[in-house]
């Protein structure tokens, strides 16, 4: 019999004075569930830069609801994504495995099969087994149905995120710039439009369907710098083909108000039982195109209130936990799934507007990159009450230890080959253990490889091209040479010391090739 079960039996055998049983009881059983099974919230930001946020640095925005979480937890200034791009990142947070181990994890299409499968045992698997109510809300980029290509968007999908753990679901099946532009609930169409059938394509166009590339003058809210030229939704024009929809189709400056609304939902439903929430904001991946009353107002344009839409819906989740009285009970997990990226395919002025604000802070590189820029990330995390104040922390941290880290911290049972590579360092997230990890291992979207520990950065060699080919203004990191760099002295990776330190490329070679080894 375990301690909680203890406990509760001892409060109904002996009474307090004064106090009917049921109710110390009830006192008792609450107690230990804030100690044991706290409800757990990973608020995952999209292409949030290290320095795009007021309390990491950030320049010509403010970000007061973030900052006030920071202040209420520990702020980490060595965290990182573990890979460059979403969907690799994504589904390594998920799944506590590297997604360089399988070849199927580059940044997926809007009609990609589901890449995480019903027999992986993922984050949500892990919390609902220990009686949890799980939900995903928001981006997902992750695939829906069985076979890429072969969905049928007017009926319940066959396979969907209830095959991997969630109870709940109402996400964006890709990114907002990319069809299908509909959100799914619980693995079907929400608002589904029964006039409206909807038909999606990434290999040809539909029939009389006007596209980005042909039509500009249906353009009227943005226009594409680059690429995204095709299928026209809400005056924008997306990567892939798309017919129909109708009353389904998403309005972008409504889409921060819609997860939040079906986010706050979900926790007044489950305000007195344990819930995991894993809310994974849009707002500053492309396109940006935020609500009104937050255009206009940031001198950095539309990126800069696109930032300023984040912020506000950190603060709409956290007052909710408030007015729910739940705050106390919760954890909150705040991170972004890789670095930045200023022009991603959109003419929103994004590079012009920067006006010296950095969007990767001190690091070279941004999204795509093996520089640091690429998967150097802001992570906050706050429990009112269990994690002292004000705290900041230099640990080194992956996001591909949260899901081993949480799991022991509930005490969950992982099934033989699930988790590969995540370890538990709840200590480190929680405050106790300054150390963190010895190193990380990072993903560019060229998939070379990069080894960080807290003083150096490894590179591995690659032919591949200097610069991003198809659009954005951004180093790759490759180069035909090992690259090293001492991080303690310059956070920028500018002096390649790898030639005068021979010895360290050896070692952190040998780590590389232990990694790789594993998956074998």
């Amino acid at each position: 019999m375990n301690t909680k079960t203890n406990l509760y039996l001892t409060a109904l055998l002996l009474p307090a004075v004064g106090q009917p049983t049921a109710i110390k009881a009830e006192k008792l059983k609450k107690n230990q569930l804030s100690t044991d099974r706290p409800n757990v919230i990973i608020i995952l930001g999209d292409d949030v830069g290290y320095g795009d946020l007021q309390c990491y640095g950030a320049k010509n925005v403010e970000t007061p609801h973030i900052n006030r979480l920071a202040q209420s937890g520990i702020r980490f200034t060595d965290c990182h994504a573990i890979a460059a791009t979403s969907t690799p990142s994504r589904y390594s947070l998920l799944t506590g495995e590297y997604a360089w181990r399988r070849d199927d994890t580059d940044v997926a299409a809007g009609n990609a099969g589901m890449i995480i499968r019903p027999e992986q045992f993922t984050m949500a698997d892990m919390f609902k087994s220990k009686g949890y109510t799980t939900c995903a809300i928001g981006k997902w980029h992750l695939g829906l149905g069985d076979k890429t290509g072969q969905q049928d968007w007017n009926a319940p999908l066959p396979q969907a995120l209830g095959d991997i753990g969630f109870d709940y679901s109402y996400i964006m099946a890709a990114t907002a710039d990319r069809v299908p532009c509909v959100f799914i609930e619980n693995g079907r169409v929400a608002n589904y439009d029964p006039s409206a059938p909807i038909s999606v394509s990434y290999k040809e166009n539909f029939k009389g369907e006007p596209t980005g590339a042909e039509h500009p003058e249906q353009l009227y809210n943005l226009r594409p710098s680059h690429g995204h030229d095709m299928a026209i939704v809400n005056g924008i024009s997306r990567i892939g083909y798309m017919k129909g929809g109708g009353k389904a189709l998403w309005k972008d400056e409504n889409i921060a108000d819609s997860i939040v609304a079906h986010a706050v939902d979900f926790m007044r439903q489950n305000k007195d039982r344990p819930f995991f929430m894993y809310f994974a904001s849009n707002d500053i991946h492309v396109p940006r195109f935020p609500h009104p009353r937050f255009r206009g107002k940031n001198a950095m344009g539309l990126r800069g209130d696109a930032i300023v839409q984040f912020d506000w819906t950190v603060g709409q989740i956290m007052q909710a936990l408030e007015r729910l009285g739940i705050s106390d009970n919760t954890l909150v997990i705040l991170s972004s799934d890789n670095g930045p990226v200023v022009d991603d395919g959109y003419d929103d002025k994004a590079e012009q507007l920067l006006n010296g604000h950095s969007p990767a802070g001190p690091f070279r590189g941004h999204k795509y990159s093996a520089f640091e820029g690429g998967t150097a990330v802001p992570l906050i995390v706050s429990w009112p009450g269990k994690i002292n104040k004000n705290q900041t922390s230099t640990a080194l941290i992956s996001q591909i230890d949260l899901m081993a880290s949480l799991g022991s911290f509930i005490k969950a049972t992982f099934p033989k080959g699930s988790n590969p590579d995540g370890r538990d360092h709840m200590g480190t997230l929680l405050g106790h253990d300054k150390a963190g990890r010895p190193y990380v291992i990072e993903q560019s979207s060229g998939h070379v490889l990069s080894v960080r520990t807290p003083k150096w950065k490894y590179i591995e060699p690659s032919d591949g091209p200097k610069m991003i080919p198809w659009g954005p203004k951004i180093e790759t990191g490759n180069l035909p040479l090992p690259q090293l760099y001492d991080m303690s002295k310059t956070p920028f990776e500018s002096e390649n010391v790898a030639e005068r330190q021979s010895s360290v490329v050896f070692q952190l070679q040998n780590i590389l090739r232990k990694e790789r080894n594993k998956g074998q």
